[in-house]
């Protein structure tokens, strides 16, 4: 049930996925940013991957200079282009597509309403497309940036039933939340949640620490995800830290 991730790895894309096995792991999210992001020539090393060892394959679709909630038309439809051309790479070994809603331009700020719309417009087109590749689409809650949309319990569940999609889902982002320090606001929705990333921080930045190294009430994140049967994804900034929270929540969660 435990995935490894890592932003801080790409210019290490692929040789340390064979590493995971041994470290705890069963599966692996791309996050498509870097040299990590999935292209032509890279698919080749990811089906290889794929081929040889039994790991389940999640992704993170790409946002860096993205923006699914932008009123700048040609950016946003370059967005939805982007991540449908991710999700049609990733489709014959993936099932899964983790996607961040948005933020508000300085053009935004000024048409919340107009930069909402086109929000939930993308997450449907890009949704629409997965399901035609038989995969879902978690919507991601966000780190504490006010810019950034998906922040609060309340506007994700809003998002996501606005959408209105059978294969969109949320994930539960641990550490997001708990620098807006929402943590047990959000496990109220622990029964609707299909993917959760697990990173620790102190509660003032995103620092992606290992699991108790920070603030997060992890007891009361291990009790409330005792009954989810989705993947837990460590968004680590190394493998060995990675390792570290594996063995501790496997330790909290009793398995």
């Amino acid at each position: 049930m435990f995935s490894f991730s890592s932003s801080k790895l790409v210019d290490r894309p692929f040789d340390w996925a064979y590493q995971l096995k041994d470290l705890g792991y069963s599966g692996w999210e791309i996050v498509n940013e870097g040299r990590q992001k999935l292209t032509a020539e890279s698919l080749v090393q990811a089906r290889e991957i794929v081929e040889t060892t039994d790991l389940v394959i999640t992704i993170h679709l790409p946002y860096s200079d993205l923006n699914l909630a932008s009123v700048n038309q040609p950016i946003w439809e370059e967005t939805v282009r982007q991540m449908k051309s991710c999700l049609d790479l990733a489709g014959e070994f993936s099932r899964l597509a983790v996607l961040h809603p948005g933020h508000f331009s300085p053009l935004g700020m000024h048409m919340p309403d107009a930069a909402w719309s086109q929000s939930i417009l993308g997450i449907q087109q890009v949704s629409d497309h997965a399901a035609e590749l038989d995969m879902k689409v978690a919507v991601e809650n966000m780190v504490n940036m006010p810019a950034i949309l998906g922040r609060r319990p309340e506007e994700v569940m809003g998002i996501i039933e606005t959408v209105d999609r059978e294969n969109v889902g949320f994930i539960f982002d641990v550490g997001h939340a708990n620098t807006n320090g929402n943590v047990e606001d959000f496990l109220k929705y622990s029964s609707r949640m299909i993917h959760v990333h697990v990173h620790d921080n102190h509660g003032d930045r995103d620092e992606h620490l290992p699991v108790g190294n920070g603030t997060v009430p992890w007891k009361k994140v291990a009790q409330a995800l005792r009954d989810y049967e989705g993947r837990i994804v460590t968004e680590s900034r190394s493998l060995e830290e990675g390792q570290r929270s594996v063995v501790r929540l496997k330790k909290l969660m009793g398995v």
